[in-house]
């Protein structure tokens, strides 16, 4: 289990990081076709990005994952495929780190996970986040992420490609 607070120790300085998951989502053709899950930002126009969200007191990170999922895209109708073996933590920039007081960023555990046949994508959810959702080449995706996410989408992608699973 997580606890709600995680506090890594930078420079003498405690920081309190979002236990969070993220989901590198294929479709039901995989592995045949390995193009990869995006989703739009609702509050941010030509904002793109994997699936992700916190995990609750209690909750383990596979549970949250599908939950998240659910809320997010409409479906949890997913199979598990890999794990990234770590959590990967990074820092919010100064303009998103106010909105999410007290943490300074997240660590998250990303999941490969591949719809299954006939699962249908609905991003108009009770609180929608996403506007928007395409299938792209897994490379595509770096250029179309946040600046500061963009490491960690390059460690995981590089993780699933060594794995042979991209």
């Amino acid at each position: 289990m997580i606890c709600l607070f995680s506090k890594i120790e930078t420079m003498n300085k405690t920081k309190n990081y979002r236990p969070n998951v993220a989901a590198v989502i294929v479709s039901s053709r995989y592995p045949e076709e390995k193009k990869v899950f995006v989703a739009e930002r609702s509050d941010i126009s030509g904002m793109w990005q994997f699936p992700q969200g916190g995990i609750d007191a209690g909750e383990t990170p596979s549970e949250a994952l599908f939950r998240e999922l659910e809320e997010e895209i409409g479906t949890a109708e997913i199979e598990i495929i890999g794990e990234h073996p770590e959590w990967i933590s990074y820092d919010f920039p100064k303009h998103v780190a106010k909105k999410m007081h007290p943490f300074h960023g997240q660590t998250q555990r990303y999941f490969l996970v591949r719809l299954k046949d006939d699962s249908l994508v609905n991003l108009e959810t009770e609180h929608p986040e996403f506007k928007d959702h395409k299938y792209v080449d897994v490379d595509a995706v770096l250029n179309m992420v946040a600046k500061f996410k963009k490491p960690v989408y390059e460690q995981v992608i590089e993780h699933f490609k060594k794995e042979g699973l991209l």
